[in-house]
């Protein structure tokens, strides 16, 4: 009797040892004890999600990873014990997205046994029968009794969720443990569908000597989860990203500041490999399908340059032309420095900038706006704001020659007509192509480089100044 009872206790043991090397622990967004997200221009997020998980310890448990990003990428799944790294390894992984859906959930059930409820809202009362559902594939037919119903008034009722749906996408690992216990369980991922951009908004003065610059991240998350209390990071930078090769004819896939605030600049930026980091310094939630703003700089009074430039073509000077007095546009461009003189001085995330000005009113104006790009400390932002409604300038060809087969000599008048009420100084840009040599001019020039020759002339208000110049090129 003794000896049975000894079996019996071994058998009962034996067998709550194998449930327990078999117990599947699941993990949801509740047990999370730090987030931090980075975020790439290139639509792509790196996910960092910590735990407090219970382990078990066994051979081959399962652990269900909940509330993870719908984009994930599973192939860049990386798992680790914070707590025991040496005693916790991952067997398998296995990510679930089968989500559950009242389609996928009816297929779950074809053959089976459901029950349908029809509700009599004149009598107060449900009528519930029992079908067997022999279809759902564009619309449900069920049987019900010796009857045949295609369709059917009532609702569907379903004695459980299937095993093999889940209701939020999931990563599963079959992992095993020496030890048992709660570790800290780190996982981290790339998804697709997460990304950010910088826009500015500079301000100009009355005088448009000075101007006031602010700056705004925005982070755009489609990824299909929540990152809460996360600490964010931005990486401004093209990252090279590899291609899935696709068949021929197919469809291809679309593609702080050091300013004077009240406070402290919000995100601290640092260089990172070939490209800048910005760490927000405080904890921030992204909700999933959330268009997220964040202020990144601000900068006051610095000194901008305001230009009125015109541009030739290499074309002018290898042809004659008939149709003559053709007038130009004149660009308006303002640029600053990005350095430390200006209260700037860290790198720019690419983005777009918008100019406004305050009218005589007070009230601010739109005015333009450009793209910049990455822009690193100590170099020029060089905006086209638009073109001058009160400068005209018409150019004409007053001599062609050609003097060989690949040489030109070419004469030109260009009239600039100021209507501002200020005096203004308007450059003409001239890119000449090939070997040069200027014959004659009436105005000063300078050489910008072997192939751009630049007039600078000063034009009052209400005047008029006319450059001419005579110039052999050979090509």
């Amino acid at each position: 009797m003794r000896n049975i009872i000894l079996l019996v206790f071994v058998v009962v043991f034996s067998a709550l040892g194998l449930a327990e090397a078999q117990s599947v622990t699941r993990s949801t967004i509740d047990d999370q004890t730090a987030m931090e997200v980075t975020v790439y221009n290139a639509n792509l997020g790196l996910v960092k999600d910590t735990r407090k998980i219970r382990i078990t310890k066994g051979k081959e448990n399962e652990l269900q990873f909940m509330d993870v990003a719908a984009h994930i990428m599973p192939v860049t799944v990386h798992v680790k014990s914070l707590t025991s790294p040496d005693k916790f390894v991952v067997l398998e992984q296995n990510y679930e997205y089968d989500l559950m859906n009242q389609q996928k959930l009816l297929d779950k059930y074809v053959g089976k046994k459901i029950k349908l409820m029809e509700v009599n809202q004149y009598q107060d009362r449900k009528n519930v029968v029992d079908a067997v559902l022999l279809s759902n594939n564009n619309g449900q037919i069920y049987k019900i009794g010796d009857e045949i119903y295609l369709g059917h008034p009532g609702y569907q009722v379903l004695p459980r969720i299937p095993e093999n749906l889940i209701a939020k996408p999931t990563l599963a690992w079959l992992y095993a443990s020496t030890v048992d216990g709660a570790q800290e369980i780190q996982v981290s991922y790339l998804t697709n569908n997460i990304t950010w951009k910088a826009d500015y908004v500079l301000v100009l003065d009355k005088a448009d000597a000075k101007a006031d610059l602010s700056g705004w991240v925005t982070v755009d998350n489609k990824s299909g989860a929540i990152y809460d209390r996360a600490k964010l990071k931005l990486v401004a930078g093209e990252i090279n990203r590899v291609q899935a090769p696709v068949m021929r004819n197919a469809l291809e896939m679309r593609k702080g500041m050091m300013a004077d605030t009240l406070g402290a600049a919000q995100f601290q930026e640092q260089g990172f490999f070939e490209y800048h980091l910005y760490d927000l310094q405080r904890p921030t939630t992204i909700k999933d399908n959330q268009t997220k703003q964040i202020s990144l700089l601000e900068a006051n009074a610095f000194g901008i340059i305001k230009e009125f430039l015109v541009y030739g073509e290499q074309g002018y000077f290898t042809m004659q032309y008939r149709e003559q007095n053709p007038k130009q546009k004149v660009n308006v461009y303002v640029t600053f420095k990005n350095a430390q003189e200006n209260k700037l001085g860290m790198p720019l995330p690419a983005g777009i900038i918008r100019l406004y000005k305050q009218d005589d009113q007070g009230a601010l104006q739109f005015i333009g706006e450009d793209r910049i790009a990455h822009t690193p400390k100590n170099e020029d932002v060089r905006l086209r704001v638009g073109e001058a409604f009160d400068v005209v300038v018409e150019r004409r060809q007053t001599d062609f020659k050609q003097i060989s087969s690949r040489m030109y000599e070419t004469a030109w008048e260009i009239k600039v007509r100021n209507h501002k009420k200020e005096d203004i100084v308007v450059g003409l840009i001239e890119p000449v192509p090939g070997s040069w040599t200027m014959v004659s001019n009436d105005q000063a020039y300078e050489q910008k480089d072997a192939l751009t020759v630049r007039f600078d002339p000063k034009v009052p208000k209400d005047g008029e100044v006319t450059v001419t110049y005579r110039i052999r090129v050979g090509i």
